[in-house]
C-alpha cells in the first residue's frame, strides 16, 4: 500500500511539473549584448522554455582581466547548456514583474557614441513576440535588473562549447 501511495505522489507531482513547462507563456527569450569602447561583454544568450540555452560568445566573457587585443582574436565561441531550474525561475519572476508586453520598444539616447546596447527579445505563446532595444542599458531600474541576470548567467551556469 505504501508503494501504491508513493507511486501515485509521483505521478502526481510529475505531471504538474510538466503541465507547468507547457503552460509557460514564454517560448522564446533572447538577450543580446553589444560592443563599447571599453570592455563590455558581447554575446547573446538563447533560452527556451525547457531550460536549453544557447550562448553565443563573442568577447569578454571570459577574461577577468580584459585588454583591447582580444578584438583581434576569433570570437570565443558557441556553447550549450541548461539553465538551472532556480535561475529559469528567477528569470520568469523578474520578466513578469516586467510586464513585457507594456515596455517601449526602444529606451536611451544616442547622443553619447560609447555605450552598449541591450536588445530583449521575448515570444510569448500566443504567437507574439515583444522585441525591446536598450542604447546604455538604462531603459529602467527593473529592466536593468534583467541584463545584470543574463551577465550572471555567462558565468554561474554549466556550458560545453559546441563550436
Amino acid at each position: 500500500m505504501k508503494y501504491l501511495l508513493a507511486i501515485c505522489a509521483f505521478v502526481l507531482l510529475t505531471s504538474c511539473t510538466t503541465s507547468q513547462k507547457v503552460n509557460s507563456k514564454y517560448t522564446k527569450i533572447e538577450y543580446e549584448a553589444t560592443p563599447c569602447f571599453g570592455f563590455c561583454p558581447v554575446f547573446k544568450m538563447t533560452i527556451n522554455p525547457d531550460r536549453t540555452a544557447v550562448f553565443e560568445a563573442e568577447h569578454f566573457n571570459f577574461n577577468d582581466k580584459p585588454s583591447k587585443d582580444e578584438f583581434s582574436k576569433p570570437r570565443e565561441g558557441t556553447f550549450k547548456g541548461t539553465i538551472k531550474e532556480e535561475d529559469y525561475n528567477k528569470l520568469i519572476s523578474l520578466l513578469d514583474a516586467l510586464n513585457v508586453k507594456g515596455l517601449n520598444d526602444k529606451y536611451g539616447e544616442h547622443n553619447i557614441t560609447d555605450l552598449p546596447t541591450s536588445y530583449l527579445r521575448v515570444q510569448f505563446t500566443d504567437g507574439t513576440s515583444k522585441n525591446v532595444e536598450d542604447y546604455g542599458k538604462r531603459g529602467s531600474e527593473k529592466l536593468s535588473e534583467v541584463y545584470q541576470f543574463f551577465e550572471n548567467l555567462r558565468k554561474n551556469q554549466q556550458w560545453d562549447k559546441v563550436k
